[in-house]
């Protein structure tokens, strides 16, 4: 009867998003249609007072002032700053510019929260400069595809803020967790191209200038601003100061002092910052009070639990689980987004991992990874489409580029696995402070 019931469900969902009805309405359908058939509740009570409780959570707050945050670097020429500040210090570092990449996808992670956002951003900036110069396209286009899905694990992250609501886990926490994580991605994606440029020495350039140490240092004034706003929003998450959503309303303010110190921060750019962030909101919004509707749902019918019961009978050991699952999340996200994929699975998911005895701060940084797999994953790879747009490139080309950047998401997966410290030291510190 389960099986009979979960097959109606997923049948119902994939011929409402085949239509071409909104992930959100598509999710609330489902939910009514399994209230209505297989529940004793009223579906419109249950719907009213779940889509409420989700849409009025003041954790979520955090979300839209991050989402307009991004918005309004977007609109500055702070990747333009980036390059001119970071440059310099990689003329003798193997594979050279290449690792601009990296570290300004790294850096304007940190005060992004969107893959697509951070993919977009540092594209523009390096994708014409390296082809000038003469940079292969090849491994360009592939490391930047890679390095865009850091905007996902460095905080501040969207996708951790909807993992934090639908799990009930401290997004302050989540937040200090990606820290170590995202840099040792970052610093694999830069073994990556250092490796590469070793062994391809005559497809980098030539460095055609050399800088003094003094002139380095000169010209690191740049990232001044961005290493500000930095410290300003996660340096007062780490010490106790604010807590995630005043942290985010710090960031709104340091953007715009950001914005009108360079001068770009006008009428203009203000509401068009401010209307792309509702815009935004209001999708994943939707999406999310959909979810919670449906996972109320889900509970009231008993999938949640027959499935960890069903789980629990394999006798997977943890590892295997965690194998399973990032399986499962990689197939997944070859359909949906990444935050209709956190949202959808977390009712019947979360039940299972907390049987194993799985820490849940840790699986929140697992998931986002396997999630980033999902943004440079074929046909509904988020950067995939972005990096499309920026070079006209077939997504297949761009994703084979991208390959190795994904191998190197499974070693990080693998290696916070046999090294959880990597996740939860930074937070216990935290709590101990």
């Amino acid at each position: 009867m389960d099986a009979l019931i979960t097959t109606l469900l997923i049948v119902a969902l994939f011929a409402l998003l085949g239509s071409g009805v909104w992930i959100g309405l598509a999710l609330s359908g489902v939910a009514w249609i399994g209230m209505e058939l297989f529940a004793s509740r009223p579906a419109g009570d249950a719907m009213a007072v779940t889509i409420w409780g989700t849409s009025s959570s003041w954790t979520l707050t955090a979300l839209p002032l991050f989402v307009w945050m991004g918005e309004i670097l977007f609109r500055t020429r702070l990747s333009d700053d980036m390059f001119r500040g970071l440059a310099p210090w990689l003329e003798r570092v193997p594979g050279r510019l290449l690792h601009t990449n990296i570290i300004g996808c790294t850096i304007f992670a940190a005060v992004s929260g969107s893959s697509a956002a951070t993919c977009a951003t540092i594209g523009k900036m390096t994708l014409p400069e390296l082809k000038r110069r003469g940079y292969p396209e090849a491994i360009t286009i592939g490391t930047l595809a890679g390095a865009g899905t850091l905007g996902l694990l460095i905080p501040p992250s969207i996708i951790m803020i909807v993992y934090g609501v639908s799990a009930n886990v401290s997004i302050a926490q989540l937040f200090i967790g990606g820290v170590i994580p995202g840099v040792m991605l970052a610093t694999l994606f830069s073994g990556y191209i250092v490796v590469w440029a070793l062994l391809h020495p005559a497809a980098i350039p030539a460095a055609t200038e050399r800088t003094t140490f003094t002139q380095k240092l000169y010209a690191s004034r740049h990232l001044i601003s961005v290493m500000l706003l930095i410290g300003l929003v996660l340096g007062s998450i780490y010490v106790g100061v604010a807590t995630a959503t005043e942290a985010a309303a710090f960031g709104v303010v340091g953007s715009l002092a950001i914005s009108a110190t360079q001068g770009s921060l006008s009428w203009s750019t203000f509401r068009d910052s401010l209307m792309g962030a509702t815009r935004l909101y209001c999708m994943i919004a939707l999406i999310l009070a959909g979810a919670a509707f449906l996972t109320l749902a889900m509970g009231y019918i008993g999938l949640p639990r027959h499935l960890a019961e069903w789980i629990g009978g394999l006798g997977l050991s943890p590892f295997a689980l965690v194998l399973a699952l990032m399986v499962f999340y990689i197939i997944l996200g070859c359909f949906l987004d990444g935050i209709s994929m956190v949202v959808l699975t977390m009712g019947v998911i979360l039940p299972t991992v907390e049987a194993v005895g799985i820490d849940l701060l840790w699986f929140g940084i697992f998931v986002v990874l396997v999630v980033e797999m999902a943004q440079i994953t074929p046909p509904v790879g988020f950067n995939l489409f972005v990096l499309q747009g920026m070079t006209n490139r077939q997504i297949t080309w761009i994703a084979r580029q991208a390959l190795p950047m994904f191998f190197l998401m499974i070693a990080a997966v693998l290696l916070i696995w046999y090294f959880p410290q990597l996740v939860t030291y930074l937070p216990r510190q935290m709590k101990l402070g």
